[in-house]
């Protein structure tokens, strides 16, 4: 039986969690949710509710300079403010989960790197990273801060002002501004740069997804954190560790997909209810 906590992490649904995580071997899969409080936005959940961004697809990247134009002077700026994001108590909370040994590993579908930055390891990036770049080209992975640079370099006195910043890291900014941008190619082979992360169309590359069906498959248990599992490519191992008879235990502002398969459900602020998991598990 589902047990909901609305609003709030009551004493009882936080204690079911505690036994749930004490046990080890416990699998996270995070979503936006769980950056949010440190000023990121999300596609869905409230701060994303607000918004009308749409994200840049795959299809829509490769096939136009003007769109890796408009990304790129986009990305640019909003670079600022993702740079500038924290861990927050829920990161920091999942990191101190890992040391303490109840940990099997970490998948995130987010691409901040705010888990690492808390002091977590060996997290699997379900949709990659901002911090990286490929070439479409020659497939050279770089730093971001390189390609930073040199747009910096090709782009002197470009100060366009934000007026939102999206999900995945770019600035809304006016057209004009993003179409007198000068976007630059890969150093080695001079082909299409792209940010090292799944676009919204294409596909999480075939290893990475096995890596997270098997920790899913063989975890004590999977614990969602701030992701309404819209999408498939996280709900999926939901459903895959449900088949498996892993326990699973979803903590998110909101309803989920993955409601269903939920052992123990809280509709509860994550910093706040994985602290209070925290000292939970130390009683």
């Amino acid at each position: 039986m589902t047990q909901v906590a609305e609003n709030a992490a009551g004493t009882g649904e936080l204690a079911l969690l505690a036994d749930l995580v004490s046990g080890g071997d416990v699998v996270v899969l995070s979503g936006a949710g769980l950056s949010t409080e440190s000023g990121i936005p999300d596609y869905r959940g409230e701060t994303g509710r607000r918004r009308r961004a749409e994200p840049m697809t795959y299809q829509a990247f490769t096939g136009s300079e003007a769109a890796r134009r408009r990304y790129w002077a986009r990305a640019h700026l909003g670079r600022r403010h993702m740079a500038a994001a924290r861990p927050n108590a829920g990161h920091r909370a999942v990191a101190e989960l890992q040391r303490r040994g109840l940990l099997a590993g970490i998948i995130t579908q987010n691409v901040d790197g705010l888990h690492q930055a808390a002091g977590a390891d060996g997290v699997i990036e379900l949709h990659g990273s901002l911090d990286r770049v490929v070439c479409l080209g020659c497939g050279q992975r770089t730093p971001r801060g390189r390609l930073e640079a040199r747009l910096r370099d090709a782009n002197p006195g470009f100060e366009a002002r934000a007026e939102a910043i999206n999900p995945d890291g770019d600035a809304v900014i006016p057209d004009e501004a993003a179409a007198a941008f000068r976007v630059v190619p890969c150093e080695r082979c001079g082909g299409v740069l792209k940010p090292d992360v799944v676009f919204f169309g294409e596909n999480v590359p075939p290893a990475r997804v096995r890596d997270c069906y098997a920790l899913t498959g063989a975890a004590g248990a999977l614990l969602v954190l701030g992701s309404s599992l819209a999408v498939l490519s996280g709900y999926r191992f939901v459903r895959h560790a449900a088949r498996h008879g892993v326990p699973v235990a979803i903590v998110n502002r909101g309803a989920t997909r993955g409601d269903e398969h939920a052992a123990v459900r809280l509709d509860a602020p994550l910093g706040a209810t994985l602290t209070a998991l925290l000292g939970e598990l130390g009683r």
